[in-house]
């Protein structure tokens, strides 16, 4: 899309007509494509570090975040087993 605009003398109308984006999303990543080329047009939500790239403090934050979910994990069963002996008591 970007390539065309250019292609067209920048007719950022023709453009979003023709691919049916609104004029500003064209005119945004035309400015961008000119601006840093055409990586910085490349999707990057949602994209996540391998291990080589992450800081020592990225990698300990996700230590941590795994290990609370093990604990809470573990909190949720420990606080089943608990009802089930009080109801096995009871008799039900």
């Amino acid at each position: 899309m970007v390539h065309f605009c250019i292609k067209n003398n920048y007719d950022y109308s023709l453009t979003a007509e023709t691919f049916k984006i609104s004029y500003q999303q064209i005119y945004s990543w035309t400015r961008k494509y000119e601006m840093n080329g055409s990586e910085s047009l490349q999707e990057r939500r949602g994209r996540k570090k391998s291990l080589e790239e992450m800081t020592l403090e990225e990698k300990l934050k996700i230590k941590i975040k795994e290990l609370e979910a093990k604990n809470e994990h573990l909190e949720m069963e420990n606080a089943y087993l608990k009802k089930l002996k009080e109801l096995e008591r009871r008799g039900f």
